[in-house]
Formats: structure tokens, C-alpha cells, sequence
């Protein structure tokens, strides 16, 4: 999976999101809430991670993400994106200022070993 590379190189702080419902309208966040924080080597590692998930076909279950990252830089005060992830469909919708429209809707195999370790860390944070 691709994410956006300058964006990643500035990350500072992840967010995990547990998604409850889907936005009201296009370009803002999803709305849930915040379970954990991620920064320095975690941050580093599960964005590692999230890049090293395999591509696959689409799927399709209406996307009913469960999960979302949002990434901040130092500033802290606007995401530089969010992704959220919906294990069913196998999709990934990507949003915000360092997305370009190449890399907003991407596809990743859920059964692949990269994404059953990171749903694993999305349930623990959220148990």
C-alpha cells in the first residue's frame, strides 16, 4: 500500500480511531473515538506496517470501515491524512491535505499476515 511519502517523513503522532459512524460529508474526519496514541518508534513502525500491506481486489460490502490512523506532524493541529480501513471490502480510503487523488482509495488484502498484525493492534488498543 502507498502512503503519502513526504506525509510519513513528517509524522510525529498517530491516532487510532475506532470509527462509529461514516462522515457527514466529504473531507472530514471519521467520526469515533480516539483509543490510542502512537508516536516515535510505535508511530514509525505501524506506518512501516500499513506500507507493507499487500494490494488486492475490491470487494464488495458498501465500505463499513472499522478503524482509522490519523498522522500529525509537529504542529498537532491538522492531520496531514487519515486512512481508514474496512476489513471487509479489503479497502483503504485515504483523506486530507497530503493525499493526492492517486492515493485516496487503495486495496489490501485483510488475510495477509501485515494486516492481521495490524488489526491486532487496532483491537488492542481498543478492547
Amino acid at each position: 500500500m502507498q502512503l503519502p511519502a513526504e506525509a510519513v517523513a513528517a509524522t510525529v503522532l498517530i491516532e487510532v480511531v475506532r470509527i462509529s459512524a461514516l462522515p457527514t460529508r466529504r473531507g472530514v474526519p471519521y467520526p469515533g473515538p480516539v483509543v490510542a496514541h502512537w508516536a516515535g518508534s510505535e508511530a514509525d513502525a505501524a506506518l512501516v506496517l500499513i506500507e507493507s500491506l499487500p494490494g488486492s481486489e475490491q470487494h464488495r460490502c458498501g465500505f463499513s470501515p472499522g478503524w482509522s490512523i490519523r498522522a500529525y506532524g509537529d504542529s498537532l493541529d491538522l492531520a496531514l491524512f487519515e486512512a481508514a480501513f474496512c476489513f471487509t471490502c479489503h479497502e483503504v480510503r485515504m483523506q486530507g491535505p497530503a493525499v493526492p487523488p492517486a492515493l485516496a482509495t487503495q486495496f489490501f488484502d485483510p488475510g495477509a499476515l501485515p494486516a492481521q498484525t495490524l488489526l491486532s493492534l487496532f483491537r488492542k488498543a481498543a478492547p
